[in-house]
């Protein structure tokens, strides 16, 4: 990404990796109810057996989960969130630099519009694999309710990694992966490219400076666009992570159900909240993450000067 450090040393791929790691947590931490959120009106619909309670809106949902559930379900799958931002977000936005240089050797003086989107694609796929499992557990957990005399399936975090494990087999933990991959796919490219054109138009024309404001507007315009493009994959992607066994026989299968038996606009439920949560998580993350690299930077260069 354009721009360098205060002193104008170039952040280090590890400095990158663990600054991507934290602000991707600390952006978690923050926005997590508004996750939790966004996938309870995904499923909504889903079955009619599954809750007789209908949300209405980002914050109509966050008060009635509140209500009903107790204010800490709000945070429900927290530890997975962060274990899958820990093994996700630190491999996608860490060595997002680090692959476009690659792709970008020998080729360009600066990283053109393709070099950009295949190290999207490429970091995205990869971490992707990596951290589906704790995808999974995260969503499962987020959804389940107790109400209605409907008894949670797990009890915890590890709790559903072993259940998954020994009643779906390993491959349930990885159960899917493809429009999870798809999805993630849309984003990286669309969240990363955006940010990082968006920062390099204004720092280039002069508009702003490469500081906070400049972090700020960029990570928004990110976040809107990456919404837009990714919010039916992330319906798919939810309903079918959420699903048990047998209800439906794929992924094209689920999309077709979704399709037939609510219409088109089902895949664009949670819209405001994914918008809400995304706008909000890329600005928390990419000011934190832009802010740390400096941080750490001048720390190392201090300790570089003392010894």
């Amino acid at each position: 990404m354009v721009g360098l450090t205060a002193s104008d040393v170039p952040p280090t791929m590890a400095v990158k990796i663990v600054s991507a790691g934290v602000a991707a947590c600390v952006a978690d931490v923050i926005t997590f109810p508004l996750d939790t959120a966004k996938v309870r009106l995904q499923i909504q619909g889903e079955c009619q057996t599954s809750s007789t309670i209908k949300y209405r809106g980002v914050l109509g949902t966050i008060t009635t989960l509140a209500k009903t559930e107790g204010p800490m379900k709000l945070y429900s799958g927290l530890p997975a969130g962060l274990q899958r931002q820990i093994s996700f977000a630190s491999l996608r936005i860490g060595l997002y630099d680090t692959v476009q240089e690659f792709f970008s050797a020998g080729k360009e003086t600066t990283a053109g519009l393709g070099s950009k989107i295949s190290a999207g694609l490429t970091t995205g796929g990869v971490a992707v694999f990596i951290g589906q499992p704790t995808e999974v557990v995260k969503v499962r957990l987020q959804a389940q309710s107790h109400l209605h005399g409907l008894k949670p399936r797990y009890t915890g975090t590890y709790n559903a990694y072993r259940i998954i494990a020994t009643t779906e087999g390993l491959t349930g933990l990885w159960k899917g992966t493809t429009p999870n991959l798809t999805r993630n796919v849309i984003i990286n490219c669309t969240e990363i490219v955006t940010y990082d054109l968006m920062k390099e138009a204004l720092v280039k024309n002069k508009l702003l400076a490469d500081d906070l404001p400049c972090h700020f507007v960029s990570a928004l315009i990110a976040g809107f666009c990456t919404t837009v493009l990714s919010s039916p994959v992330d319906v798919v992607k939810t309903r079918f992570v959420n699903s048990p066994p047998g209800q439906y026989t794929s992924v094209p299968n689920c999309a077709i159900t979704m399709l037939t038996k609510e219409g088109p606009l089902a895949f664009f439920k949670g819209f405001v909240p994914s918008f809400l949560r995304l706008g909000s998580w890329n600005v928390i993350m990419f000011v934190c993450f832009e802010q740390l690299k400096r941080e750490l930077m001048k720390s190392r260069q201090t300790m570089d000067c003392a010894t």
